[in-house]
């Protein structure tokens, strides 16, 4: 296997504004992840951690550079849509999840917008709400969940597709102490079980040294070598 076939994300001298220029985000990164491989992005706030992980699933755009994931470049709209959709998971913060829906519908949302068929959908939700012990809460309103379940149910909705990659941005950070660990072990978990890649944003330290490798970010860039 080549080197180019053994990698899941490739980001090459990507730079990232917004303000129309003004405020430069991505200051020429660079960034290489193989397939499988569990990686720690690390950073104090602001210095582009969670604007490396847009441009990488391609939530967001960029002004110049490469980059590309599960071999395919991340150029244009179709492309993007067809990644988030079927190799790309995104876990974030705050869950975005709808609260009025119940934990079951906003779970299946990925499968109706890949087309995927009901009961496959529906067989997988139950397998990975058992698996990151939500299953009791399914037909629950998330408004009525807690903090852990709700952050829970979004690893689940992460992962109805079976992504090859998963990109989590703080995904503990709103969390207390005991779920944040609980969280945690579990996205592991789930993510070596599966021989999954994941690039994590967290400013933990302690999350962060149980990952296979930490890069860290500052002010924009890369400190030291990012690949």
């Amino acid at each position: 296997m080549s080197m180019q076939d053994d990698m899941a994300v490739r980001v090459e001298d990507v730079w990232k504004s917004f303000d129309h220029g003004r405020i430069e985000v991505l200051k020429g990164v660079s960034l290489n992840v193989t397939k499988g491989e569990i990686v720690a992005l690390c950073g104090t706030s602001g210095c582009g951690k969670s604007t490396l992980l847009n441009v990488i699933s391609g939530l967001e755009d960029v002004d110049r550079g490469l980059i590309r994931v599960a071999g395919q470049d991340v150029v244009d709209e179709k492309t993007r849509i067809e990644l988030l959709r079927h190799r790309i998971g995104y876990v974030f913060q705050f869950h975005h999840l709808m609260p009025d829906l119940t934990l079951a519908e906003n779970c299946l949302v990925p499968v109706i917008a890949a087309g995927g068929g009901k009961a496959e959908g529906l067989a997988r939700m139950q397998e990975l709400a058992v698996a990151t012990g939500v299953a009791h809460r399914l037909k629950q309103p998330v408004r009525e969940l807690s903090g852990g379940e709700r952050q829970r149910g979004a690893l689940v909705r992460a992962l109805m597709n079976d992504p090859d990659l998963l990109l989590c941005d703080e995904p503990t950070g709103a969390l207390d102490e005991s779920n944040r660990e609980k969280v945690f072990e579990l996205l592991l978990e789930l993510v070596r079980s599966r021989g999954r890649t994941l690039v994590l944003a967290t400013h933990d330290p302690e999350l962060a040294r149980r990952c296979d490798r930490t890069v860290r970010m500052r002010d924009g860039r890369m400190e030291g070598e990012g690949i």
